[in-house]
């Protein structure tokens, strides 16, 4: 074994000896990093860094994917801190769902994520492999987007009132179509059903495009559907807005009416997205990062942007917007169990 033995003696002069014990610090550096990396850096430490990363769990492109980029840029030019954007997708996105996850809890690793995967998911899938409000530290809801109930012009009815009488008229002939079992525009349909006494036959398909492929097309009459994936079907007369399942009008479509202003209560369903961090992040960084996010989204040109792809700001406090997951996952718990809904 090499063994290293250093003796202060006159003889040594100060500058020497100081020249020495770096050389000495730096071979068992050396020493101790080439152990770590022999047996597989198993207990390599992650350098510091200010590098700040949001997990967009979902192809680029999509909603989530614009407000991850919009944030990081904002957080770069507040900051001057390195940010990325990294689009995960997987596993209906739990494969980056469970990257934050296991992140360090320091604020630099954050996870931009839809509302179906915080409050349907948990109940919809068995085994799923996260508990929100536990895993999790809520920083902010970033925006909404309105949908609506849409249908095919050839369908006998030009408001809720007269489409609820004319399903009641015959049970279980009339259809909707939605993107999947399970998806929020599916639980809107099941949610609708309820509130209003009416059997429709639930017509699922892989994907908002073939769905709205098919009502456009008549195959299929009725249809829960994103605002801004039909506004402009609507506008052209190729499908007939019944109501925006929201409590307010759409500021993009003010001429459609809610569905609660016809007489049809508890069917407010809204596509969002959040922001969250890993479990243990400190409440003081939380705070902050909810304060930075909601300045960053609420620019005049930035609001402008998100509305342009129909999207509404909407943040709140990370206390506000836990008690808003908690609140959602059990409506959606007690929807998916009387209706005996599974994953496909």
């Amino acid at each position: 074994m090499m063994r290293h033995t250093l003796r202060h003696t006159p003889h040594l002069p100060a500058r020497l000896l100081a020249y020495l014990l770096a050389h000495l610090l730096a071979r068992l550096a050396f020493t101790a990093g080439a152990l770590l990396l022999g047996t597989g850096g198993a207990h390599a430490q992650v350098p510091a860094t200010n590098e700040i990363r949001i997990v967009a769990p979902f192809p680029p492109g999509g909603p989530v994917d614009v407000l991850s980029r919009i944030i990081a840029n904002g957080l770069r030019e507040k900051s001057g801190n390195n940010t990325v954007v990294e689009n995960l997708p997987g596993a209906a996105g739990n494969l980056g769902i469970d990257k934050v996850k296991r992140a360090a809890p320091d604020g630099r690793t954050l996870l931009a994520i839809p509302a179906g995967n915080l409050t349907i998911n948990p109940t919809l899938m068995k085994n799923f492999p996260f508990n929100i409000d536990e895993d999790f530290v809520p920083i902010t809801m970033l925006a909404k987007a309105p949908n609506v109930l849409v249908v095919h012009p050839g369908v006998a009815a030009k408001d809720a009132r007269e489409l609820v009488a004319l399903a009641k008229s015959k049970p279980g002939a009339l259809s909707f179509a939605s993107p999947g079992i399970g998806s929020g525009l599916h639980l809107a349909g099941e949610l609708f059903k309820l509130q209003t006494g009416t059997d429709l036959l639930h017509v699922p398909y892989k994907g908002t495009g073939p769905a709205l492929n098919d009502v456009l097309g008549g195959t299929v009459p009725v249809m829960f559907s994103n605002l801004p994936a039909t506004l402009a079907h609507i506008r052209a007369g190729k499908l007939r807005a019944i109501g925006v399942t929201d409590n307010v009008r759409a500021s993009v479509a003010p001429d459609i009416p809610t569905l609660a202003e016809q007489g049809i209560a508890g069917v407010e369903v809204t596509s969002w997205y959040g922001l969250l961090a890993p479990r243990g992040t400190p409440p003081a960084v939380a705070a902050q990062l909810a304060k930075d996010v909601a300045e960053i989204l609420n620019r005049p040109a930035t609001t402008e942007q998100l509305k342009g792809q129909g999207l509404v700001v909407w943040v709140m406090q990370p206390e506000q917007f836990r008690t808003h997951i908690r609140n959602e996952t059990a409506s959606w718990a007690r929807i998916i169990k009387a209706r005996n809904i599974t994953a496909e």
